[in-house]
């Protein structure tokens, strides 16, 4: 399956979809799921590179997309204090993967709280203005 330029994460990068944007640089972009199954729940992706998923994305690109997903957790470990955390990332739709653009989810994990499923409404806008504030002042 050929990369498709009109995917959700390709529009973020393109500014044509909004997102609550935490770290940037020039190989990265991490922002707020809006769905997040978590408080803290981010998205890391690459910008660059027009990779699916893990199996495909150039050794380069993923060196500095890996590099990019510990800041960015670190900065939600600060921020958030969770118990644990998840780093995730998934290939291909049956092995769960939904956005067809390589990304690792940030998921704090909290003792005594289930995740909330991933395909749900929407979070507020607000609170997920609230927890993008939160990283990105413990990555300052």
């Amino acid at each position: 399956m050929a990369y498709d330029t009109n995917n959700i994460f390709a529009k973020i990068l393109r500014g044509e979809i909004p997102a609550f944007k935490v770290y940037e640089d020039a190989h990265a972009l991490a922002f707020m799921d809006v769905m997040p199954q978590s408080d803290g729940h981010t998205l890391v992706i690459p910008k660059q590179a027009q990779a699916e998923n893990f199996l495909d994305i150039q050794p380069a690109d993923l060196q500095h997309l890996i590099v990019a997903t510990q800041t960015v957790a670190k900065a939600v470990d600060k921020a958030f204090a969770p118990d644990g955390m998840r780093i995730i990332q998934f290939n291909r739709a049956p092995g769960g993967q939904t956005v067809f653009h390589i990304h690792f989810h940030i998921v704090p994990v909290y003792e005594g709280m289930e995740l909330r499923g991933h395909s749900r409404d929407m979070a507020p806008k607000e609170l997920l203005a609230a927890h993008a504030a939160k990283v990105k002042a413990a990555l300052a």
